[in-house]
This record gives C-alpha cells, sequence and structure tokens, in this order.
C-alpha cells in the first residue's frame, strides 16, 4: 500500500511550488534541480491520477484539488517534523538546528545581546534566523517552516504557547527644541495627530502603539509612511514630525547622532510584551521554554549591565 503513497520529498516540492510559484525558485528552496522537482510532482500527479498544477509557459496555477492537497501536504509535513522533534527532544535538549523567525522591530534590537550568550550556554544549537513581519511570522510557524517565533504581543497568532521575555514600554520621540515637547512624560492627549509618523500596514508594532494611545481618530490620521523603525527616526530627525519607539530600540542606541528626545508614554497600557511562541502542543515545549528561559535570564543580565 505504501507504493501508491506520495513521498514526503514529492510533497516539499508541492508545497515549494505553492510558495514561490516558479518551478525554478521552487527547485533551488528544495536544493535539487528543476527538472529533478517537476519529475517528483508528475510522478505524483500519475500517483494520485489527478492534476495539481496547470503548466503553462508563464503561469503556474494550482487546481482546486491542488490547493486542497497543498494545505494537507503541510500538516503532513509539519507532522513529519514534529516526529523528528521527538526523537531529538529525547536526546540531549536545544541541540542541533532550530529555526527561528524573529519580526522586524525586535531583531536588530535584541539579537545582538542575546545570541552570544546563548552561544556560549548552548554551543551545540545550531540557530537559523528569518526575521519576517508577524503575519508571516505565524504563518512560517503554522507551516512548519519555523520552530519558533520572537513575536510582541499582543497578536493573533492561532494555536500557540508562549513565555513573555520582557515588557517594552513605548516613548513618544520629538525633535529636539520642539515647544510641543513636554519636560518629563507625554499623554495621549498631547499626540499632534497631524504629526504622527508611524510604521507601514503589516508591522504589529503600528497597532500596538496606536492601541496603547487609545485615541481611533490617530488610526485615520497619521501618516502611515515608515518601514523601518530607523526610517521613522531619520524623519522626526528631520522635522518631519513625531512617532512612538519602543524602549528596546532607543535602549540599542536607535536615536545616537540625533536630535532627537524620547518622552515615555504615560498610557494603561504604554507596552508590548517580547515573547517566545511556538505551536500548541509541540512535543519540543519542554526546550522551548528552556530557551525562553535562557533569552529572558540574557536579557536580564545585559539590562543590569552599565
Amino acid at each position: 500500500m505504501s507504493g501508491h503513497l506520495p513521498t514526503l520529498k514529492q510533497l516539499q516540492y508541492l508545497v515549494a511550488l505553492k510558495e514561490y510559484g516558479h518551478f525554478g525558485r521552487a527547485a533551488e528552496s528544495c536544493f535539487v534541480t528543476q527538472s529533478t522537482l517537476s519529475a517528483g510532482l508528475r510522478e505524483m500527479e500519475n500517483l494520485l491520477d489527478v492534476t495539481l498544477v496547470e503548466r503553462t509557459r508563464r503561469v503556474v496555477r494550482f487546481t482546486p484539488l491542488g490547493n486542497l492537497v497543498v494545505e494537507k501536504a503541510h500538516r503532513i509535513l509539519r507532522e513529519a517534523e514534529e516526529l523528528n522533534d521527538i526523537v531529538r527532544s529525547a536526546g540531549q535538549p536545544l541541540a542541533g538546528e532550530l529555526r527561528m523567525s524573529v519580526i522586524p522591530t525586535i531583531a536588530p534590537f535584541l539579537l545582538p545581546k542575546l545570541l552570544p550568550g546563548l552561544r556560549r550556554e548552548r554551543p551545540q544549537l545550531k540557530l537559523f534566523l528569518r526575521e519576517e513581519i508577524s503575519a508571516a511570522a505565524c504563518e512560517s510557524l503554522h507551516h512548519g517552516q519555523v520552530d519558533c517565533v520572537l513575536l510582541a504581543q499582543p497578536y493573533a497568532c492561532g494555536d500557540i504557547e508562549s513565555e513573555i521575555l520582557f515588557s517594552d514600554e513605548f516613548y513618544v520621540a520629538f525633535p529636539k527644541g520642539d515647544p510641543r515637547d513636554p519636560p518629563d512624560t507625554v499623554k495621549p492627549e498631547l499626540i499632534d495627530e497631524n504629526r504622527l509618523l508611524l510604521l507601514e500596514d503589516g508591522h504589529c508594532l503600528k497597532d500596538q502603539a496606536l492601541a496603547a494611545c487609545n485615541r481611533p481618530e490617530l488610526q485615520a490620521s497619521a501618516t502611515m509612511i515608515g518601514t523601518s523603525l530607523h526610517t521613522l527616526v531619520q524623519m522626526v530627525d528631520n522635522g518631519l514630525g513625531l512617532t512612538l519607539l519602543p524602549k528596546l530600540a532607543i535602549d540599542s542606541g536607535i536615536l545616537t547622532d540625533t536630535d532627537i528626545s524620547a518622552r515615555p508614554l504615560t498610557a494603561k497600557n504604554a507596552a508590548r510584551d517580547i515573547a517566545l511562541v511556538w505551536r500548541k502542543n509541540s512535543p519540543r515545549g519542554g526546550e522551548f521554554k528552556m530557551l525562553a528561559d535562557l533569552l529572558r535570564d540574557g536579557w536580564e543580565t545585559g539590562a543590569k549591565s552599565p
């Protein structure tokens, strides 16, 4: 009976083709030639006696049945990964390969502080990092492309488990000398919506910062044109407005060599939680909790350092 079933490799080819929409790029991601990938998919279609992919000279189009098979393939491949994880976790924890997604408003500010200590504590751990926005990171997690995610909460990431590492407060950043720059802290009602600069859609930090302000009108009025926190800082430094920044970025020196003042935002929920998240009921849950402890300890040690 097993001779009439698709192989895991064929399912990987199918998932890669769906992700990249191109035979050549899908083959590269699977480290095989295009002809090998194409032949593997054709063999699977012949085995199942169905058409999963419509091939033309310019377009790769999945049939409705093909889309259903891709969804099932994601689950099968994830289960196969978890089978491997069960065996791996029975041996030395936090050894071997671990794939982690990190969102852009965390990665450049937190990883340089945490990775050196992690390498010292777990030299056998081979950590592969992938930077992507929250929605893509959560999709990668549930499709089995990564094992865990460094994420800012609150964020709806599906059926997950999580460990909060620390709280990251929001600050309001003004050009130095701005007459509307308050001396100590900033209340949400003092923020001028006509001057507010925020990240573009897709970054969870934008929604979290607006939620902290609890002013619905900011959503429609803000000029959301920043592609990164570094871009927003340059815009503020050039007198184009003000923005909201997480303390993590400020402590990492994002305002160095700028003429910008940053004041704490005083509001009920003026912070985001930095958390490690993973798929619920993952067989590596114990390992991820251990990893969260290491990351939390590394952060606390770094925060206490002068």
